[in-house]
């Protein structure tokens, strides 16, 4: 069964910094594309940031961008989100994804785009605030 399990969410104040992990079970990592998304309450799920199967490629989301850094650990099978800098508009439950890479071409590349992702973890909640 391919399961992603998130860890490493809290509380934390804003202009602080945390570092989720992704740990995959099941599957290896190596062969995937991998991504971070959250959803805010009330709000729609967006897509934060992703990294190639190669780990050549990143992507952010304007919001994130300078602030978080995605990367990947194949041999320990786990991907992270480090985030710093963080401000009240980042609370989010924030779920990691994963899709294989079929091609070159798509393990070349990434999209934070959430249909392409189909294996997803439970959430783990960030919340920033004094």
């Amino acid at each position: 069964q391919l399961q992603l399990v998130e860890s490493g969410g809290g509380l934390v104040q804003p202009g602080g910094s945390l570092r989720l992990s992704c740990a995959a079970s099941g599957f290896t990592l190596d062969y995937y594309t991998m991504g971070w998304f959250r959803q805010a309450p009330g709000k729609e799920r967006e897509g934060v940031s992703c990294i190639s199967r190669s780990g050549s490629s990143t992507n952010y989301a304007d919001s994130v961008k300078g602030r978080f850094t995605i990367s990947r650990d194949n041999a320990k099978n786990t991907f992270y989100l480090q985030m710093n800098s963080l401000k009240p508009e980042d609370t989010a439950l924030y779920y990691c994804a994963a899709v294989r890479a079929m091609t070159t071409v798509q393990a070349m590349s990434c999209r934070v785009v959430s249909y392409e992702y189909d294996v997803w973890g439970q959430g783990t909640q960030v919340t920033v605030s004094s």
